[in-house]
């Protein structure tokens, strides 16, 4: 008798079966996990198939998405001064505006994450898209604070669309295609910053200028991302189904909230204030009883075995860093061109329309292109290397900022180094997750990367604003406004190549060597809904074969396409 083999088969394509016998209707329990798609012994087949939807048409359509996510982050900045000028608000309250939408961002994104994998993505990212046009047209009528809070919160949730966008590409793409897409899926999520600045600079000038108009550009953006995003993305292969854990849910929302509250608040309220202690203290508490939900939890919304292993674990602390320079860089650089010279001896006395085109445009231009050559390294070198490539440039553009800040080219230059650093990380981490989860779960890994960003940003924010004004000029003209001294932006610059450092550190030393950038995981049945076999496939364990398949996969299985690091 010749030795049983295994056949791969297409996907799609189940393997031939004996006719069934006649048996008794089978039980509940089957029937749901049936409906759930995880019926030991069967084949999971998608309507319609992954690759229906050719790879240029799906990659242009999440692109405007994505955009949408930077563009609700970063077009407030500008026109906060117009806001608070148009409804008589002080700087502290209109803050809130950046406050609302980090928060709603914090809380929404792993929810949203894991009802995308429960789910299936397309609904969940239809949804957000419709919250984001919602929010844009609530925040263009407004007249008064609390109703342009509200508007911010459910812009905020706009920063989900990243994670799933991410998922989305994992599903329908073959292996091969998807760094290249990932990059510029990534791209036009850092080029979004830029444009939405020169946006809302563009759309407020003039004396009858109101902030009305650069809602209205948002609410624009975000429909037309929704009409491609309804025409282009096809319903989730394999949603994972199950219920939702709300309570881990509403334990996580309440320990960022309470850490990231203090964070963006602390130079209003005071770092030694019992509101900040008192925040933080709680963030610490939520954070342990939410550990201990998770671990009880049947189906938790975060799977604690997921977070702790190696490639997820410093992919999230490389976003953290990732984050903390990128806007260590924007905050820095916008501050140090618009001071005046005469009053300061030093920075351009730029507006804010020349500070966005002329100083911050060309490092988000150059981070669009360079996703697309981070891209490619990560098929050729592996995104290891591709990261700490990246990194170095990051350290190289931060070293140009703090020693050589006193001329425009020097200061663009600069920028366009950290940009191309953003840009190497976005193509990058994202395929760390990729090697380092199962499918059912990049959602919400994905979802927490996108928020280990937003707290390193959060986090620079915090950090160079405090050190700006710790130190200021002394003998400034009757009425000037408080100025940092120079050496406090040198100091700024130097975290930021600090943390860009500490990237190439987790790069090289704390992600696993490279290895073959696609491999292709067969698991059967529920074995795909498990992470063994594909932690297993992503680390070369025992489990692995040579064919990239785990010894014990029978023939007619599910394929699971992993892009390694």
């Amino acid at each position: 008798m010749p030795p049983a083999h295994r056949t791969r088969r297409h996907r799609g394509v189940p393997s031939p079966s004996p006719a069934p016998a006649p048996a008794a209707s089978p039980a509940p329990s089957r029937d749901r996990a049936r409906r759930r798609g995880s019926v030991p012994g069967r084949v999971r087949t998608a309507v319609p198939a992954p690759g229906s939807v050719p790879a240029p048409v799906l990659v242009l359509a999440l692109g405007p998405a994505a955009m949408v996510v930077s563009t609700m982050q970063t077009m407030v900045v500008p026109i906060l001064p117009v806001i608070r000028d148009e409804l008589s608000l002080t700087s502290s309250a209109a803050s809130w505006l950046i406050t609302a939408t980090l928060l709603s961002a914090a809380v929404s994104t792993p929810l949203l994450g894991r009802l995308g994998d429960q789910r299936g993505k397309r609904p969940v990212l239809l949804g957000v898209l419709a919250l984001a046009v919602a929010g844009s047209v609530l925040a263009a009528t407004a007249g008064s604070l609390p109703l342009l809070i509200t508007a911010r919160v459910l812009q905020g949730a706009s920063t989900a669309i990243f994670p799933l966008a991410l998922s989305v590409l994992r599903d329908e793409l073959p292996a091969g295609r998807l760094p290249g897409a990932m990059g510029f899926v990534s791209g036009t999520l850092a080029f979004g910053s830029g444009f939405a600045l020169v946006g809302a600079g563009l759309l407020t000038r003039g004396p009858e200028a109101g902030y009305d108009r650069v809602f209205w550009f948002a609410a624009v953006l975000s429909a037309v991302a929704l009409a491609a995003v309804a025409l282009a993305v096809p319903p989730s292969p394999h949603p994972a189904g199950g219920r939702t854990d709300w309570a881990g849910a509403a334990l996580l929302a309440t320990a960022l909230v309470l850490f990231l509250l203090p964070v963006s608040q602390g130079n209003a309220w005071g770092w030694g204030s019992p509101r900040v202690l008192g925040c933080l203290a709680g963030a610490a508490v939520a954070t342990a009883v939410w550990a201990l939900v998770e671990r009880r939890v049947r189906e938790p919304m975060v799977d604690l075995r997921m977070l702790l292993r190696r490639p997820v674990l410093f992919t999230n602390l490389a976003g953290v860093l990732l984050g903390f320079g990128l806007f260590t860089q924007f905050i820095g650089v916008s501050y140090l061109v618009q001071t005046p010279p005469g009053i300061a001896g030093y920075g351009f006395g730029a507006s804010v329309l020349r500070t966005s085109v002329v100083y911050l445009l060309p490092g988000a231009t150059a981070s669009l292109l360079a996703a697309q050559l981070g891209g490619a390294l990560v098929r050729r070198i592996g995104a290891r290397i591709t990261l700490a490539a990246g990194a170095c440039a990051g350290v190289a553009g931060f070293a140009v900022l703090a020693l050589a800040h006193g001329t425009p080219a020097a200061v663009v230059t600069g920028g366009a180094l950290t940009g191309i650093a953003v840009a190497f990380g976005f193509a990058t981490l994202p395929a760390f997750i990729v090697a380092g989860v199962p499918a059912h779960q990049s959602g919400i890994a994905n979802g927490i990367n996108s928020i280990s960003r937003s707290v390193g940003s959060s986090v620079a924010s915090a950090v160079v604003t405090t050190l700006l004004a710790a130190n200021t000029l002394p003998g400034l003209p009757p009425g000037a406004p408080a100025l940092p001294a120079e050496t406090q932006y040198t100091l700024s610059f130097g975290l930021g190549g600090a943390a860009f450092a500490l990237v190439v550190l987790v790069a090289l030393a704390g992600l696993r060597r490279d290895r073959p950038p696609a491999v292709v995981v067969l698991e059967a049945g529920p074995a795909a809904d498990r992470p063994a076999g594909a932690a297993a496939m992503a680390e070369g364990g025992p489990g692995a074969t040579g064919s990239g398949a785990p010894r014990d996969a029978p023939a007619g299985c599910d394929a699971e396409r992993r892009v390694a690091g």
